[in-house]
């Protein structure tokens, strides 16, 4: 019985550790932002609140709207690179996008090795 006490103490002292060793990324800023309209970039740019794991962390941005085209089917845009540094993922387009509405899904690993995923739209002018 004392044994099964002995290893219980450090047990209870692990749980009263601060949270932020277990935190995971949010994404704490965004350009372009969530719901903005901007002009035809060739750089996004994701800011989260913890150090990413680069191989583990990306995009999906896809097309879901066209000027004048009503039934637009949503169209994935291939073709660009991710880089990933500390906190920040930046993502290089090969051309500006065109005028259009966008749905960006982003996913990040940070040193919990969980995954996080997120998504928000913009619109280019």
């Amino acid at each position: 019985m004392r044994r099964l006490a002995l290893l219980a103490v450090p047990a209870l002292a692990l749980l009263g550790l601060p949270g932020a060793a277990l935190a995971h990324p949010k994404l704490v800023a965004a350009n372009p932002a969530a719901d903005t309209a901007v002009a035809k970039p060739t750089r996004l740019s994701l800011t989260f609140s913890e150090d990413l794991v680069a191989p583990l962390t990306g995009i999906d941005l896809v097309m879901t709207g066209m000027p004048g085209m009503a039934n637009h089917a949503p169209m994935p845009i291939k073709g660009f690179k991710t880089d990933v540094k500390g906190k920040v993922l930046s993502v290089s387009l090969p051309r500006p996008l065109p005028a259009g509405t966008y749905n960006l899904k982003w996913h990040a690993v940070a040193g919990d090795q969980h995954r996080i995923e997120g998504q928000y739209a913009f619109t280019v002018r």
